[in-house]
């Protein structure tokens, strides 16, 4: 007679088979997030064209505005500003900026692409920061602190189609 604690062979081949399985299910799902790219570190930058910069309410002569690829949304609070020859990268959530060296940056046609930031990037010392909303855009007014000017920034709002008011 057969001692019923006995598992059959097949059974216990069954059970550990659809245990890898539900392992390597879980490591697939935690290690690759939907729409991960695979360089991480990589931040691709669209050209805002409706944005604006002043420098003591000047605009400055060679200026350009970046914003993160609408895929990046874990990167919506920065902003890459071209002014003249240096790149500025502004981090409205955490109130940072930073001056981005050029061998960091690598231009293709209209959009930037840029590694290792904020890392790389040497940190300004900024003041005196303040956000408004005025109407179709906000407004960043940031003083740096190593020219000891005030920069602002207007960037568009974006607009949410479901409100239908637009």
């Amino acid at each position: 007679m057969r001692d019923q604690n006995q598992i059959k062979p097949n059974r216990y081949l069954y059970y550990v088979a659809l245990l890898i399985a539900f392992l390597i299910c879980i490591t697939v799902a935690m290690d690759a997030p939907a729409g991960a790219s695979p360089d991480a570190a990589s931040i691709q930058w669209q050209a805002v064209t409706e944005a604006q910069v002043k420098v003591d309410d000047k605009i400055p002569l060679t200026w350009n505005i970046y914003q993160p690829d609408k895929k990046n949304k874990k990167d919506s609070n920065l902003v890459l500003i071209l002014l003249g020859h240096r790149y500025v990268l502004v981090d409205t959530k955490a109130k940072l900026v930073y001056e981005v060296p050029l061998s960091q940056v690598h231009t293709q046609g209209k959009e930037i692409d840029t590694e290792g930031l904020p890392g790389a990037a040497r940190p300004i010392p900024s003041s005196n920061w303040s956000f408004r909303d005025v109407g179709p855009a906000e407004l960043i007014q940031v003083t740096l602190g190593d020219y000891r000017r005030t920069l602002t920034l207007a960037l568009p709002h974006i607009p949410d189609i479901r409100l239908g008011i637009y």
